[in-house]
């Protein structure tokens, strides 16, 4: 295609070559005629040239009238005759030259805008912005694979106008659809409220929306578990997340307590007589110190239940991941579902803005899916479409949850491209602000950072992700909303995504100021919208399967996508092996490893031991199976 990064398509090269092949055949066929050695062949048919080469050889004929008299009549006849043979070709020929301008022209203009929209989204995607350079530097894009970059361009030009066989803006497995969410219904083997309570439970989770998420609903469960009463979770301040959001800012609390009622008893607050106690006075405080990540459920029977049973309330401080996923009994399980799938509504304020968000988004009054309504409740229904929304028709969108933070980057000890200075800033952060990680290293074998890539454990660049979705077969043209905007490297890390991928957006591009105001200074309210864009898109895609948003988002969108509701997820392990032949790789080959690499990660899976279940809730205690119809 050229250069990459122009989105001019290259003249067809066809239309040269057939016209000098065309001349070509005239000139061995006529050798007498003046017309096979004329190049002004486009002129001379429409008759302009022609009259002033008949001048010329009537001058010539003055000046050699026994040379002219001699060849008139055999000039005159062939004339005639070529004129019969190739009035028909030559007419095809500028039909055909005319069609392939035309078509051109066509691309030009179209790539053309899509740059524009491009140069659009990168000046309103704040998010964006190096914040580290100087406003009136401009950093050049930092690239690893800018062989497989123009191979991808070039295929991306190849196919704009083509159908693809392969489709991966539909499950390609049709088992998918026999599984459906029964988490909500009433189970026999349900362990139900008991008439006394032991007591209160207080969480404390930490994290940031979709980490309290997960405390929430193992809060849930360890209230069964032991019997005890739940006050609704608060959530710890962070200076990294820096988000005062509790419970009620981002939750329905009455739609949550009733859901949930008839299993375990939820109120707002202590009763006055526990408020003023000394949790840690009284040996009530219970922290990770005390029960581990992941732990299993006699831990918490062994060291929580006494002090419940004692003080009648105990606080778990910095709650998490502190459940195991298993071994734990079907109906602690369920609850789990219950709460993550069914009584976790956000409120209004935020179900509003995020239906903006994604009408935005589709440009077209979609017809609302399970999702939509799960996650959006009527709001959807209620926002009348914009005049110009219906005149771009209906379109499909991927959202993409791109892991490429500063903090990941460094923590990894992975190199990306940026040479000793990159190294050097790496180094600087993860000495300010990972001191254990530093003090580690120096103790243990040290690995390379190529050994890192091979083993899979560094984060996919934008530039890769762009690779992935490029082999797998999306059209440049394709809609992309970007979740998560902190990347690292700014636009320099971004230019080989959105050269390739110039339609994509973030919320910051899609909501005005105004919608957005009452979100500022709020991350896990803005996370919520992301979620939301992520959960009802048409494709999901994602670079970090650990992600804990990434994790929730497939989890509701196999809860609740009926098998029409694609995740796709790359194996870094996989896909670093095949990036270390970009030098040598065949462009189709690449597709197919790479088709070959998503297709293995959508195949349908039953949950497997201790996998997360809000990840992968296809198992009995969360989702029913039917017969394939």
């Amino acid at each position: 295609m050229g250069k990459l990064g122009s989105p001019r398509s290259p003249r067809p090269q066809s239309v040269g070559a057939g016209l000098s092949s065309g001349m070509k055949e005239c000139k061995g066929r006529c050798p007498e005629s003046v017309i096979g050695n004329d190049p002004s062949l486009g002129r001379r048919i429409s008759g302009g040239d022609y009259n002033w080469n008949r001048k010329l050889l009537l001058h010539g004929q003055k000046n050699e009238p026994a040379k002219f008299g001699a060849c008139k009549g055999v000039y005159v006849g062939k004339k005639h005759t070529w004129f019969r043979k190739h009035l028909r070709s030559a007419v095809f020929m500028f039909g055909l030259m005319g069609f392939l301008f035309l078509l051109d022209s066509l691309m030009v203009s179209i790539f053309d805008t899509m740059n524009l929209q491009s140069s659009s989204v990168q000046s309103k995607s704040s998010g964006l912005k190096d914040d580290r350079s100087d406003a009136h530097e401009e950093k050049s894009p930092v690239l690893m694979h800018d062989r497989l970059l123009n191979l991808a361009s070039s295929a991306l030009a190849e196919k704009e106008f083509k159908q693809d066989s392969l489709n991966f803006w539909e499950e390609l497995y049709p088992h998918a659809s026999v599984w459906k969410p029964c988490a909500i219904r009433k189970s026999s083997k349900a362990i139900g409220k008991s008439e006394k309570s032991n007591g209160f439970i207080l969480v404390s989770a930490n994290g940031g929306l979709n980490q309290q998420r997960v405390a929430i609903c193992n809060a849930v469960a360890v209230a069964s578990l032991l019997n005890a009463t739940l006050v609704l979770p608060k959530f710890l301040y962070s200076n990294v997340w820096k988000d005062p959001s509790q419970f009620g800012d981002i939750y329905q609390e009455e739609y949550f307590i009733n859901i949930m009622k008839d299993e375990v008893e939820i109120v707002k607050e202590l009763p006055p007589h526990l408020k003023s106690l000394d949790m840690e006075a009284i040996g009530s405080l219970i922290t990770d110190a005390d029960i581990p990540k992941e732990a299993k459920p006699i831990e918490y029977i062994d060291k929580a239940l006494p002090l419940l049973s004692r003080n009648g309330v105990v606080h778990f401080l910095g709650f998490g991941n502190r459940l195991g996923f298993d071994p734990l009994s079907f109906e602690l399980q369920r609850l789990r579902c219950k709460c993550n799938f069914h009584a976790l509504k956000f409120v209004p304020k935020i179900q509003q803005v995020g239906s903006l968000l994604v009408q935005r988004i589709r440009k077209y009054d979609a017809a609302q899916s399970m999702l939509d309504k799960q996650l959006l409740g009527n709001f959807m229904s209620n926002i009348p479409l914009k005049e110009n929304h219906s005149e771009g028709g209906p379109s499909k969108y991927l959202a993409l949850h791109l892991r490429f933070e500063v903090d990941m980057v460094a923590y990894s000890l992975c190199e990306f491209g940026g040479g000793e200075k990159e190294q050097k800033e790496l180094q600087a952060y993860r000495e300010t602000h990972f001191p254990l990680l530093i003090e580690r290293l120096k103790n243990v074998k040290p690995v390379s950072p190529a050994q890192w890539r091979k083993l899979g454990k560094c984060p996919l660049t934008p530039e890769e992700a762009a690779l992935v979705l490029s082999g797998l077969g999306f059209k440049r043209g394709s809609y992309i909303y970007l979740a998560g905007s902190h990347i690292y490297g700014g636009q320099s890390r971004m230019h080989p995504f959105t050269n390739l991928y110039p339609n994509l957006v973030m919320k910051e591009d899609l909501l005005s100021p105004n919608e957005l105001e009452p979100f500022r200074n709020f991350s896990s309210q803005l996370a919520a919208l992301d979620f939301i864009a992520c959960a009802t898109a048409d494709v999901f895609a994602m670079t970090d399967s650990g992600s804990q948003l990434s994790s929730l988002v497939s989890g509701f969108r196999t809860y609740y996508g009926g098998g029409r509701a694609p995740t796709l997820r790359p194996n870094k392990k996989r896909l670093a092996t095949i990036l270390l032949e970009s030098r040598t790789i065949k462009w189709k080959s690449f597709e197919e490893r790479v088709r070959k690499m998503i297709e293995e990660g959508q195949r349908v899976r039953v949950r497997g031991f201790g996998r997360s279940i809000y990840r992968q809730p296809r198992c009995p205690e969360c989702m029913c199976k039917s017969n394939l119809h």
